[in-house]
């Protein structure tokens, strides 16, 4: 009992490292835009971030049900299999994190706990149909309906203010994205806090301590929601400097509307349950805001490359969580194993930031120069 103890508490302490770093990695999603326009200075916009997490996290819990009794079996999942999961979580995000690339924290977690409970416990404690319907159909459809939204929203903000002086346009939009920016910092935490809320909820049903379809207890719905407010204010600069200048050019009317349409795709996705990647909705709304202005341009190899990565997220963190798992399961020593080998690669991932670091002073600086190939002029 002592070691099915000890155990259960490792579970949740990675549970909330991985929260730790999904809020730095999606810090991005609800500030770059922001801090690309000047709407907000760089510091000011992650503590603002952070506050907003925590203040989301308490406003819904359908998206932790669906994770802890939605796309697996919870009667066979075991806190090993949450823990190799979860590792399998944390090194993709940091992977990512290292290249700069916005991918999604939420389908890293989904892909490891995947991995892992498939390993453990063979593909009958995965729901099939839960994922397809609650995860891979969102995926597809939100960037979509997000870039489409925003694209109609920047597209009416040029032609409602085209009598408009610049300046006076200028600084209108920067104070809207203040409110804009706030809401989709509110509408990250409602939704990625919870995913912790719901692993961590699987990990104490899973270790008797909670009945089977239990909801997350007041406890882990706040220490989800500091993890992810902690990491948030920690600033994910290197995604922050992709998302706010490497994908587009965006001016303050664009930011706007592409904050305005992430918010109410993700909190619609909330409400109904929808476990989807606030990364891909954001990034799907900037691009939108990108396609909306005309003469804006849209650097397409770096939309690709973030394609790619999430088309890679969901196997790469399968493959790792499933090996994490197979290792753990031989007992105490490959628990330590499989934790020393993670620690490990966080510190080399670390070290390695620091060659090239990207930081509050040099987050609005241009990436690196791309072929010419990746920049067109948009043709709306």
């Amino acid at each position: 009992m002592e070691s099915v103890t000890f155990l259960l508490i490792a579970v949740i302490l990675t549970a909330l490292a991985f929260d730790f770093t999904n809020g730095f990695h999606d810090t991005a999603n609800s500030m770059a835009t922001s801090i690309a326009t000047g709407a907000l200075s760089p510091r000011v916009a992650v503590a603002v971030a952070g506050v907003l997490n925590l203040a989301g996290a308490f406003l819904s819990t359908e998206v932790a049900k669906t994770i802890s009794g939605g796309i697996i079996d919870d009667t066979k999942v075991s806190p090993v299999m949450i823990f190799a999961g979860l590792i399998g979580a944390i090194l993709w995000n940091l992977i990512t994190w290292l290249a700069g690339l916005p991918s999604s924290s939420s389908h890293a977690l989904f892909g490891g706990l995947i991995g892992a409970v498939w390993v453990g416990s063979g593909g009958s404690a995965v729901r099939f149909d839960a994922i397809m319907e609650k995860i891979v159909i969102p995926a597809l459809a939100s960037p979509v309906v997000a870039c489409l939204v925003a694209l109609l929203a920047t597209y009416l903000a040029y032609v409602i203010t085209r009598r408009v002086s610049g300046r006076t346009v200028r600084r209108g939009f920067r104070a809207g994205q203040v409110g804009s920016a706030s809401l989709v910092a509110l509408a990250h935490g409602t939704n990625d806090a919870q995913k912790t809320m719901g692993v961590i909820t699987l990990a104490l049903i899973s270790g008797g301590v909670l009945s089977h379809g239990a909801g997350p207890p007041w406890w882990v719905v706040l220490s989800a929601g500091l993890a992810i407010s902690l990491g948030t204010y920690a600033g994910g600069w290197r995604i922050i400097r992709t998302m706010g200048r490497g994908l587009t050019d965006i001016q303050a009317p664009q930011g706007f509307a592409a904050e305005t349409s992430a918010t109410a795709v993700i909190l619609s996705s909330s409400h109904l349950g929808f476990a989807l990647s606030t990364t891909q909705v954001c990034t799907g709304s900037i691009l939108g805001a990108g396609l909306g202005r005309r003469l804006a341009h849209v650097r397409w190899g770096v939309a690709g490359r973030i394609a790619v990565s999430w088309l890679l997220t969901l196997p790469a963190a399968a493959a790792v969580g499933g090996t994490a798992a197979w290792v753990a399961d031989r007992g105490d020593g490959g628990v330590a194993l499989v934790a020393g080998v993670a620690v490990a690669a966080a510190t080399g991932f670390y070290a390695l930031s620091r060659r090239r670091p990207v930081n509050p002073d040099n987050v609005n600086e241009l990436p690196a120069p791309t072929a010419e190939g990746d920049t067109v002029r948009s043709a709306a």
